[in-house]
């Protein structure tokens, strides 16, 4: 069994919930994660995750998208200390981004908010400050229940990204 997987099975309920906070936002889904306790490997760590976030509601969602600073911004008033490490890691390329791209990310950022009511959202690693302003682009030709899902995804797959990190660690 994975050491880090083993620790938190058997930390306390805070050190535990503070774990999957770091991975997603929401609370509702991170007490979830800490009632399946103890998980036997990260294969099941894994498909408990995507199992316990797919039976979650908007409102969770949303908690767990407002925990991400928009793409180009700071990292340091959003979520716990772990999760703003992982945003910076993630949105790393828009360091290096022209001053154009970052100003037409801000302002995507605030007409995405203005259309849909939450943060954009978009799983960064890998991706150039180019790609995420053209996925902004696109995502605003979206409505709003389709957009919700998209960002869930998107959300999902930062999530798993983060556990295995996390697991790394």
């Amino acid at each position: 069994m994975n050491a880090t997987l083993e620790a938190w099975n058997q930390a306390g309920a805070r050190a535990a919930l503070d774990a999957m906070l770091a991975c997603c936002g929401s609370r509702r889904w991170a007490t979830a994660m800490i009632g399946l306790r103890p998980i036997g490997s990260i294969a099941e760590l894994s498909e408990a995750a995507d199992r316990v976030w797919n039976a979650m509601e908007e409102s969770d969602w949303l908690e767990a998208f407002a925990c991400h600073p928009r793409i180009g911004e700071d990292h340091s008033v959003h979520g716990n200390a772990q999760s703003a490490t992982w945003s910076r890691e993630e949105q790393s390329a828009t360091g290096g981004a022209q001053k154009v791209v970052l100003q037409e990310l801000a302002a995507g950022n605030l007409a995405y908010e203005r259309q849909f009511g939450f943060t954009y959202i978009v799983c960064a690693m890998g991706k150039s400050a180019e790609e995420m302003l053209e996925i902004l682009t696109r995502r605003l030709s979206a409505g709003k229940a389709e957009e919700l899902r998209e960002a869930g995804e998107q959300q999902r797959q930062i999530m798993q990204i983060r556990l295995g990190r996390w697991l790394a660690e």
